[in-house]
């Protein structure tokens, strides 16, 4: 099946595939990753917790860092990553240190979280204040990846003539999650893009056009704007079996039904769930974070590859 998107460059990313027993084990991590290189997928995904609903979670710069340097030709998209939960200053150190060791090839996704608010009461921070302490993240962050020696008194964040160097070689792409009207400023404001989830193709192309207009009204332009989506799918050879991966994968993570997501998050065969997906090209997505549940890494991975292929031809 050909699909009729638009001329814009589409890239699709596979996170580690959530298959029964193996999606928490080293082993199953570093096949999957070495599987996602090798399979004609542009970039590996890696979500960020630090403990989700009882102590889940992956870091997603450690991750990152593990992956380039198994597969050091292999692009990685951390999304989304809590920058609330960590000092600016820190996270700053570890994107100038990644792009010494891999060049250009990490995206940083950054978003709020919230779906567990203990998460951030373990950390230390009231779940409240997240909003405003990214942005205070942000803005240091992106002074100090500028090169710039930033002073910044913040209501969260304080910092004194700080610098980081080398700061990086180009500046870390950083696109900013969020389907909330905040997190549409904020990608205006702070982001070269804007990551969507569980969202209607007709409400990305909406947050797409008010995320450009109100970088227009602040006199910000980027070169290329990167919008992307986070993803969950069922990938199986029948529908069925997709359905019952994905549901299983889903209710797992978040302990709640896959029902409450499932007109957001398609299952069945690559072709199925790329016709899903053609629609949020034409919206202006030009990034597909897949986010596969199936049976076993190696057929699930080389059909994230062909949902890829068929949505790039």
């Amino acid at each position: 099946m050909v699909f009729a998107v638009s001329n814009e460059v589409v890239r699709v990313g596979c996170a580690v595939p959530v298959t029964p027993g193996t999606q928490w084990s080293s082993g199953g991590h570093r096949e999957a990753i070495a599987r996602i290189a090798g399979a004609g997928l542009d970039h590996v995904v890696f979500g960020d917790h630090v403990s989700f609903l009882g102590g889940a979670g992956t870091d997603g710069l450690l991750h990152a860092a593990a992956a380039l340097g198994q597969e050091p030709e292999l692009p990685v998209f951390v999304a989304v990553y809590l920058l609330a939960l960590r000092h600016p200053v820190v996270v700053a150190r570890q994107l100038a240190d990644l792009d010494v060791l891999a060049p250009g090839l990490l995206t940083l996704g950054i978003g709020l979280g919230g779906e567990d608010r203990h998460e951030f009461e373990v950390c230390g921070i009231d779940p409240a204040t997240r909003g405003r302490r990214t942005d205070e993240c942000l803005t240091v962050l992106r002074g100090l990846l500028a090169g710039e020696s930033v002073t910044f008194a913040g209501r969260h964040i304080g910092v004194d003539s700080a610098t980081v160097t080398p700061a990086p070689s180009r500046p870390t792409k950083i696109i900013i999650g969020g389907r909330s009207d905040a997190a549409l400023t904020r990608a205006a404001r702070f982001g070269d893009g804007w990551i969507g989830i569980w969202l209607s193709a007709n409400r990305f192309a909406d947050a797409v056009a008010a995320i450009q207009g109100r970088a227009s009204a602040e006199g910000r332009t980027v070169d290329r704007w990167s919008h992307a989506l986070n993803v969950w799918c069922g990938l199986a050879g029948t529908k069925e079996k997709a359905e019952s991966a994905i549901a299983n994968g889903m209710q797992t993570f978040y302990n709640l039904p896959y029902e409450r997501f499932a007109r957001w998050s398609p299952a069945g065969t690559p072709d199925e769930v790329a016709e899903f997906l053609a629609p949020y090209i034409e919206s202006g997505c030009t990034t597909l974070n897949l986010i596969p549940c199936g049976d076993e890494i190696e057929e699930t991975v080389e059909m994230a590859a062909k949902v890829g292929a068929l949505l790039r031809t």
